[in-house]
């Protein structure tokens, strides 16, 4: 017995399969597109060699840096900015600011002497 109200209702469950199987679709070529793309941007595995590099890099770096807190060096000779230890630092600090006034205005004027421009030179092709 088919009444005009059955096969209506067969056809609005039917209706909705489409929709399901694009949604699912886009669902599956997102995710492949994902795992392609990991694929493509992952670094290369750390290696024997690789580990090694970076290990002396590592090494490198932090025994420039030691040197740079416990030694004293010039930062720029042409505007006169040193480098000092930190220990050596605190104690110039210390007795600087003994005077606060005279302090600020000493740190006042080596703020502008490292910060101030370098002279501009005329260029040789104008």
């Amino acid at each position: 017995m088919n009444t005009p109200g059955t096969n209506n209702n067969y056809q609005s469950r039917l209706a909705g399969w489409p929709t399901l199987l694009a949604v699912v679709g886009a669902c599956l070529i997102f995710a492949l597109l994902v795992g392609e793309t990991k694929k493509y941007t992952q670094p290369p595995p750390v290696d024997e060699g690789r580990a090694a590099v970076r290990a002396k890099a590592l090494s490198d770096l932090r025994a420039a840096e030691a040197e740079a807190l416990t030694t004293v060096g010039w930062v720029d000779q042409v505007k006169g900015v040193v480098r000092l230890p930190i220990g050596e630092a605190m104690k110039l600090v210390e007795r600087e600011w003994q005077n606060p006034a005279q302090a600020r205005s000493n740190l006042i004027a080596c703020v502008e002497k490292a910060t101030a421009k370098a002279p501009e030179t005329p260029s040789p092709f104008e």
